[in-house]
């Protein structure tokens, strides 16, 4: 089914409180979504691991704001435990297990880009993670 185009603009200002938690356990403040992707503000609060999971049908691509912190990522070809800080940029394709940590002693704060739109938490499937 073909989606029709978004006519109209949008502006959102970053809520002060999350949206909602996302099915790995990170809070979600909610940014503009279009046809054919959206993006969220994410935030994992100090000492906190997420949940793993795995995505069915979208692709993420996280650019990280400020925090320090560790993603673990695999799929059918590799595994990989990637830092993370400011400034780096990591992706997240369909079907990769991940699950991500903050170390630091600040919030973890992740811009999010999701394609296509985020479809609702159906979509995370819970996984065995490498953190406990």
């Amino acid at each position: 089914m073909k989606t029709e185009p978004t006519k109209s603009f949008q502006t959102i200002p970053l809520g002060k409180n999350y949206d909602y938690l996302a099915p790995d356990g990170s809070e979600i403040r909610l940014l503009p979504d279009m046809n054919n992707g959206g993006m969220s503000h994410c935030t994992l609060p100090v000492g906190q691991t997420s949940d793993a999971v795995k995505h069915q049908t979208v692709e993420e691509i996280w650019y990280i704001l400020s925090g320090r912190g560790e993603i673990w990522r695999k799929n059918d070809v590799e595994e990989q435990i990637q830092p993370l800080k400011s400034d780096v940029t990591v992706t997240i394709p369909v079907g990769t297990a991940f699950q991500f940590r903050n170390k630091g002693n600040d919030p973890l704060s992740i811009i999010i880009a999701t394609m296509p739109p985020w479809p609702g938490s159906q979509e995370a499937v819970k996984v065995e993670g490498f953190w406990k």
